[in-house]
């Protein structure tokens, strides 16, 4: 192989690093604005449950607006990533370049596995994120009826009852996916330790896999 093929082939390399680094730390900040997001409407809903104030149970909009940036800096660094992952396919089968070198192709799936695997975590955040946001709003939208309702007429208990538990299935609901949250946090900063790991193995690999061969003459 040329050294200026293999050169080529090194930078793509250190580009597909850095973007998985970036991506790496991107992702966890995202995760945690998922989570903060959740425990922040839980702590407002329970600091005074009966209330007269009928603001939303959170005014998410810096939250929001953090959101949408960082989904859209995600977005970028995830295009870019699959960008060099295709430049470094094409190197893989132009000219000149064995098709059956081993190293090669192995170190190209590890990037495609590294891009697959950022890609369904991000996907999966934002759902969640968005599912939460939704569920605040609608909580926030039952907390104003039911105040409405207790502040209008002051009469039908048995309705303002009924209101209230439903209210309260959906805080217990709202617990259990915080509980859920926080148990694929944990998940995610094992599996980014072990993935730092396998970094350095797979880095060690490669560097034995083109340690130049010694040939004894007898």
């Amino acid at each position: 192989m040329a050294a200026g093929t293999s050169n080529y082939w090194e930078d793509l390399r250190k580009q597909a690093r850095q973007l998985e680094n970036e991506l790496d730390l991107k992702l966890v900040s995202f995760s945690k604005l998922c989570t903060s997001y959740s425990h922040g409407s839980a702590r407002d809903g329970r600091r005074d449950r009966y209330s007269s104030d009928t603001t939303p149970l959170l005014n998410g909009s810096s939250q929001d607006r953090m959101f949408e940036t960082m989904a859209i800096e995600i977005e970028q660094l995830l295009a870019r990533l699959t960008g060099v992952n295709d430049k470094m396919a094409e190197y893989t089968n132009s000219a000149g370049v064995p098709s059956l070198n081993a190293a090669l192709m192995h170190t190209l799936q590890r990037h495609r596995d590294i891009l697959q695997d950022y890609t369904h975590e991000f996907h999966k955040t934002k759902a969640n994120f968005v599912a939460i946001r939704e569920r605040e709003n609608l909580m926030g939208s039952v907390r104003k009826d039911i105040e409405s309702y207790k502040s209008g007429s002051g009469v039908n208990n048995r309705r303002t009852e009924l209101f209230l538990k439903e209210h309260d299935h959906l805080r217990n609901s709202d617990r259990l996916i915080e509980e859920t949250i926080s148990i694929a946090m944990a998940t995610k900063e094992n599996m980014t330790s072990q993935r730092g790991m396998l970094k350095s193995i797979h880095s060690k690999m490669n560097t034995l896999a083109n340690f130049p061969k010694i040939v004894f003459l007898l």
